[in-house]
Order: C-alpha cells, then sequence, then structure tokens
C-alpha cells in the first residue's frame, strides 16, 4: 500500500496512524497534519483497491482484512504501539484493530463510527449502490458531498467541491472495488466484542451526520470499557473538514498534545 510519513523524524517520537473513510485515500487528512506534525510522526495511507494503492479485492472483503493490512503496514514501518484516527469506515479498522492486535494501540479516535451498521446506512448505501449501477460514476461522486457535508457549507463551496467531483472522477477505482468496500462496511459487527476493547477512545460523532446516526456513536461509547464521547451539534459526517480547528482540539486534548 502506499503510504507517507510526515512531522518528527526521531526514533522516539510517538506515531499516530490516521485511516480513512470510504474513499479510503491519505489526503483525506490534509487539513490535520498541520497540528499532528508538530507532535507526532505522523502515517497516512491509501486503503487497498483506493488511489495510489489499487489492487484487485477478494469477493468477500472485510473489515478484518482491511485492519490486518494497517497491522501489516505498521510492522513493516517497525512501530509497536501507536495512537490510531479513523473516520467511519476507518473508524471501523481502529476498532477492529483494536480487538484483532491490542498491543498495537495506545489510544483511539473514532469520528462519526459505530459498532454494527444501522439500517439507516444500509438505505444509504444502497442509495449510492443504485446510482454507480445504474447511472454511474459521475452521479455517484456527485451525490458524495451530501452525505459528507451539511447544506450550510457546502452554500459557499461550489468550486471547490467541483473540484472535488473532477478529481474523484478522474482517479475513480473500478465498480466492483467500490462495492467489495461497501460490501464490508455493510457486514460490519462487533457489537458482542465492543467490551473487549481496552484502548482509551475518543468517540467523536455529529447530530447532523446524514449517513451515520449519532446514536450509533453514542451506544459505541457507552459500551467501551473506557469510552468517551464528543457529540457535536453541527459538523456533518466529515467534520474533521468542515470544523478542523474545533476537531483538531478535541484530538489534542484526547492524545494529550502539548
Amino acid at each position: 500500500m502506499h503510504y507517507e510519513v510526515h512531522g518528527r523524524t526521531d526514533p522516539a517520537a510517538p506515531v499516530v496512524l490516521l485511516s480513512s473513510g470510504l474513499g479510503g485515500v491519505a489526503h483525506y487528512w490534509t487539513p490535520q497534519l498541520p497540528a499532528l506534525a508538530r507532535t507526532f510522526r505522523v502515517i497516512t495511507y491509501d486503503q487497498r483497491g483506493t488511489g495510489r494503492s489499487s489492487d484487485s479485492l477478494p469477493q468477500d472483503y472485510a473489515i478484518a482484512d482491511m485492519a490486518a493490512e494497517a497491522a501489516a503496514l505498521l510492522d513493516e514501518l517497525a512501530v509497536e504501539t501507536c495512537h490510531f484516527i479513523g473516520h467511519a469506515l476507518g473508524g471501523l479498522i481502529g476498532l477492529r484493530l483494536a480487538l484483532d492486535r491490542p498491543a498495537l494501540i495506545d489510544r483511539l479516535v473514532v469520528v462519526n463510527a459505530w459498532a454494527k451498521t444501522h439500517p439507516h446506512t444500509l438505505r444509504c448505501f444502497a442509495a449510492r449502490k443504485s446510482l454507480l449501477l445504474n447511472t454511474g460514476p459521475a452521479a455517484y461522486v456527485a451525490a458524495q458531498p451530501l452525505f459528507l457535508y451539511p447544506a450550510w457549507w457546502m452554500a459557499d463551496r461550489t468550486g471547490w467541491l467541483a473540484e472535488q467531483d473532477a478529481a474523484g472522477l478522474a482517479h475513480f477505482p473500478p465498480a466492483h472495488t467500490v462495492l467489495r468496500r461497501i460490501g464490508a462496511i455493510e457486514a460490519f459487527d462487533i457489537e458482542a466484542t465492543v467490551p473487549a476493547i481496552a484502548a482509551p477512545t475518543l468517540v467523536i460523532a455529529t447530530r447532523d451526520d446524514v449517513l451515520v446516526p449519532s446514536t450509533c456513536s453514542v451506544r459505541l461509547a457507552e459500551r467501551l470499557p473506557q469510552g468517551r464521547l464528543e457529540l457535536l451539534d453541527h459538523g456533518g459526517h466529515a467534520c474533521n473538514i468542515t470544523d478542523p480547528a474545533g476537531f483538531d482540539a478535541l484530538v489534542g486534548a484526547f492524545l494529550r498534545v502539548e
């Protein structure tokens, strides 16, 4: 997988691994790099089948496979423990990794994530799959911001959104890759094992997320032995992009950034 390392280079520097949502690409975290890079060695990566990690995915591809790939990357870089920050699907990867390789995770941050995929989220993905299969990638890409950002935030950013649409369409992966990644999300269910996650976990959620009900994060935080919930009124699904300063402050305090 393609990866990048930012920030501190000294061997003693604490490590943060950033894992993106369904889009899967490293540059999703660009707004967070300046704040994190001052304190940490920051690793970003394109998940398998996305961006510069283009690859075919097996038919039964699962979140557990994505967690194993993240663990393999950390092993390759000789990282014995790290903080993990994951958005949506990336948060699911972090939760699975905390179960499968608990020694790798010092502190965990999950953003608009969940323990079991909610029926509302399944309905949203059914609509997105229909767009992809029946209308094509252009319609799928054009609809994507509706699930990520609040309307008030998008209203003044039509030029930026057009640039994002063009870039997303130019680098769009094969449809079967997108469908298999969505299938992994749809099948995700760790309800029974959430209490086994020992890592201190910050659960960040927004009430105006149209893709994932905030109640999913509330339930997740309640069942985590060391879970802490930050429930925001505004910000949408991609709250780290719509309010980077507020997001960075929450994460910095949790990771004890000086």
